[in-house]
Formats: structure tokens, C-alpha cells, sequence
């Protein structure tokens, strides 16, 4: 499992859930996602690929509240941090 949930992490996993390869370019760290082009329905599909490759079980109103792939970055890496350290 990797120690750490990156901008490029979540760049990839997007595009491959979606298809997508526009839009994600640059700085969209502070971007909401809607103006992204991800709604609700999308995200939670980023969540699934995020529980499988990093086993991180995000919690859904929490995701909600993540409107920003920065929000959503931390909430994923808070995880992490909590998962290793319970070893």
C-alpha cells in the first residue's frame, strides 16, 4: 500500500474511471470538481478505485463534503495515515 495519496494518483484514477483525458490538466488542485465534470456519480466511482488499490474506505458524506481533489487528496492521505498507523 503506498504511503501517500497524490494529485497524480487521482488524476490517473479519474481519467481511467471516466475515460477522460481533458480536463485534468494543470493546476486543479482548488477546482470544484463539478467544474471539473465530475458529479456524485463519478466520485463515487473514484472511491472504489481508491478502496482497492490503497484500502482506504472513504466515508460517503465525507467524500460529499471533499469538493476539490485537494479536499478529497487529504481525506484519502488522513486515511492512509490512519491505516499505517495501526500497522
Amino acid at each position: 500500500m503506498p504511503a501517500t495519496f497524490t494529485v497524480h494518483d487521482l488524476r490517473r484514477i479519474l481519467r481511467e474511471g471516466s475515460g477522460e483525458t481533458e480536463g485534468l490538466d494543470g493546476e486543479i488542485d482548488d477546482l470544484d470538481f463539478e467544474a471539473l465534470g465530475y458529479e456524485s456519480l463519478a466520485l463515487l466511482e473514484t472511491t472504489g478505485r481508491i478502496k482497492r488499490e490503497y484500502g482506504v474506505d472513504l466515508d460517503d458524506d465525507a467524500v460529499i463534503a471533499a469538493t476539490t481533489p485537494r479536499a478529497l487528496i487529504a481525506l484519502v492521505n488522513d486515511q492512509l495515515r490512519d491505516l499505517i498507523q495501526r500497522g
